[in-house]
């Protein structure tokens, strides 16, 4: 029985083809020739053609490397960093405290004047 994979959402789709030609465009403003970014990143032309056209069956991996020949590698460290859904998701679960917990006596008080003071 042939394995299938899942499709993807036509909005992801169009995320990684639009790094694939911001890949290819980086290529080219840099001047590498194809079959040296390829060589440099251990893959076979038609692989980083398949990179550079967003292609969703290439290993992250593969993406990963051929951003490193190109010394973008840095942006990969952008990938997720933000995650507002899960934040909001994990504040719904916080509870807020009744009050603050009571101050000790050996603690100096935020507020050195006392009421008769300020009258």
């Amino acid at each position: 029985m042939p394995k299938t994979t899942p499709a993807l959402l036509p909005r992801i789709s169009r995320i990684l083809q639009a790094l694939g030609e911001n890949l290819k465009l980086a290529r080219l403003r840099r001047k590498y020739a194809a079959e040296m970014v390829a060589q440099r990143a251990g893959i076979t032309r038609k692989t980083l053609a398949g990179v550079e056209r967003g292609d969703s069956t290439v290993a992250i991996g593969t993406y990963a490397r051929v951003m490193q020949v190109l010394r973008l590698e840095d942006d990969l460290s952008k990938l997720a960093v933000d995650d507002p859904l899960g934040r909001r998701l994990q504040d719904v679960g916080l509870t807020a405290k009744r009050r603050a917990p009571k101050r000790s006596a050996s603690v100096p008080s935020a507020f050195p004047h006392t009421t008769k003071e300020m009258q």
